[in-house]
C-alpha cells in the first residue's frame, strides 16, 4: 500500500510543481522572449486551458478505459511536453508547449483520485487521499522554490527537472500499478453528456460550481502576478520570489492541515464564511502594505486560509452525489483551470491598464465577496444540503 501511496504523491507534486512554476519565473520568461506584460500571463495561461477543456472530457472518457493505460499515456505526455518547454525557442512555442502539458495534466490527474479506490483497502482510502492532497501543497511549499533556485542557473533548468522525473515515475508507475479496467456492465456505459446531466439540471450544483468559480477566479488572478508585481515592486530577483512563494504552499499545507478541525468546531459553513470574509479584506489591503516581510506574512495568511477552505468546498461538491463523484471531480478541476486560465487574462489587463496591482486587489476581493454569497444562498454549504438523485445520474 505504501508504495502506491508514494508514487500518488509523488505524481501530484510534479503535476502541483509545473502548474505554478510560471508565476516566480514570469519576470525572466518575458524578457527571454521579448513580450509585453500585458500578454505574457498566456504562459500561465496556456497551461491551465489545456487542462480546463481536456478534463471536461477526460474524466467521465476515462471511465470506460483502463486507468493504468491512461494514467501512463498522460503521465509520458506531461514529461514529454514539459521537456520540450526547456527547449521553447519564442513565446508561442512556449505556449504550444504549455499547451499539451496542460491536456496530458487533465488525463493525469484525475486518474489519481479514481484509482485510489481500487488500489488502497477501504480503512485507509481517506488517508491516502489526503497524502496525494498534500503533495500539490508541498509543490507550492518545495517543488515551485526549487524551481525558481534552479532557473537561476538557466530558465529551461526546471522543466528539463520536472521532465525527466516525470519520465521516471512513468516508468514506476508502469512496473508498480496493476490493470484496473472498467466496470463491463451495459448501464454503467453512459455518455459523456450522460454523466453532467444531473449537474446541469441542479440548482444547487450550479450555485455550487458558480461561487467555486468565483473562489478560484479571485485567487488566481491574484496568484498569476505576483512574482511580477513582486519584481516591480521590491526589485526581487527569481531565486528570492521563489522563497516567498515557499511561504505561500507553507501557508496552504498548514491549512490544509487543520481544515478537518476547523469544519468541526466552526461548522462547514461558517468556516467557508470567516475565511472567505478574511480572504476579502487581505486580497484588498495587500497591495498597499509597505514591505516584502508584510506582503510575505500576508501571502502566507491567504494561503493558509486557501488551505481550509478548499477541503470543506470539494467535500460539499462531492457530496451531491457520490455515483457521479469522477464526474463531478472532474469538472472541479475544469472549473478551477478555467477560472485560472481567465484570472491570468484578467490579471494582465488590470496589472497594465488600470493601476497594476491594486486593481488585481480589488478585483479578487469581489470575486470572494460574491463567491461567498453564491454559496450561502445557494445553500451548498447547509446542513441540510439538496443531493441530487442517484436516478437522474444514470440518464
Amino acid at each position: 500500500m505504501r508504495k502506491y501511496t508514494a508514487l500518488f504523491f509523488f505524481i501530484m507534486f510534479m503535476i502541483g510543481t509545473d502548474t505554478f512554476l510560471i508565476s516566480p519565473m514570469l519576470p525572466t520568461l518575458q524578457t527571454q522572449f521579448g513580450v509585453s506584460t500585458g500578454i505574457a500571463g498566456w504562459m500561465l495561461g496556456a497551461y491551465t486551458l489545456g487542462s480546463a477543456v481536456f478534463a471536461l472530457i477526460a474524466g467521465p472518457l476515462s471511465d470506460g478505459w483502463n486507468r493504468r493505460t491512461v494514467l501512463l499515456c498522460g503521465l509520458l505526455g506531461f514529461s514529454v511536453s514539459t521537456i520540450l518547454c526547456g527547449f521553447a525557442d519564442s513565446f508561442w512555442t512556449m505556449c504550444l508547449f504549455r499547451l499539451l502539458a496542460g491536456i496530458s495534466a487533465a488525463f493525469t490527474a484525475p486518474q489519481v483520485w479514481a484509482s485510489i479506490p481500487a488500489v488502497i483497502p477501504a480503512s485507509s482510502i481517506s488517508k491516502t487521499m489526503g497524502i496525494a492532497f498534500a503533495g500539490l501543497a508541498a509543490a507550492q511549499a518545495l517543488g515551485v522554490p526549487i524551481g525558481s533556485w534552479l532557473a537561476t542557473a538557466h530558465w529551461s533548468v526546471p522543466f528539463w527537472t520536472i521532465g525527466i522525473a516525470s519520465l521516471l515515475l512513468a516508468a514506476v508507475a508502469f512496473y508498480l500499478l496493476p490493470d484496473i479496467k472498467p466496470n463491463a456492465r451495459k448501464e454503467d456505459r453512459k455518455s459523456i453528456l450522460g454523466r453532467y446531466v444531473p449537474l446541469i439540471t441542479s440548482g444547487k450544483a450550479r450555485s455550487g460550481f458558480f461561487a467555486y468559480l468565483l473562489l478560484h477566479l479571485g485567487s488566481g488572478t491574484s496568484f498569476a502576478f505576483a512574482g511580477k508585481w513582486m519584481f516591480d515592486r521590491f526589485g526581487l530577483p527569481i531565486g528570492q520570489i521563489g522563497t516567498v512563494m515557499m511561504f505561500l504552499g507553507f501557508g496552504i499545507l498548514l491549512g490544509s492541515t487543520i481544515s478537518a478541525y476547523a469544519a468541526r468546531k466552526l461548522g462547514h459553513a461558517s468556516a467557508v464564511a470567516a475565511g472567505m470574509v478574511l480572504l476579502t479584506a487581505l486580497y484588498a489591503i495587500m497591495p498597499h502594505l509597505p514591505s516584502l516581510t508584510a506582503v510575505t506574512i500576508a501571502y502566507l495568511i491567504i494561503f493558509a486560509t486557501l488551505g481550509i477552505i478548499f477541503p470543506i468546498v470539494m467535500g460539499a461538491l462531492t457530496s451531491l452525489n457520490a455515483s457521479i463523484r469522477g464526474t463531478i471531480s472532474s469538472l472541479a478541476n475544469s472549473t478551477m483551470n478555467g477560472a485560472n486560465t481567465l484570472g491570468a487574462w484578467f490579471a494582465g489587463l488590470l496589472y497594465v491598464q488600470f493601476g497594476g496591482y491594486s486593481s488585481i486587489g480589488i478585483f479578487s476581493a469581489v470575486c470572494l465577496a460574491l463567491s461567498l454569497g453564491t454559496f450561502l444562498f445557494g445553500g451548498v454549504l447547509g446542513r441540510k444540503s439538496e443531493r441530487i438523485s442517484p436516478e437522474s445520474a444514470s440518464a
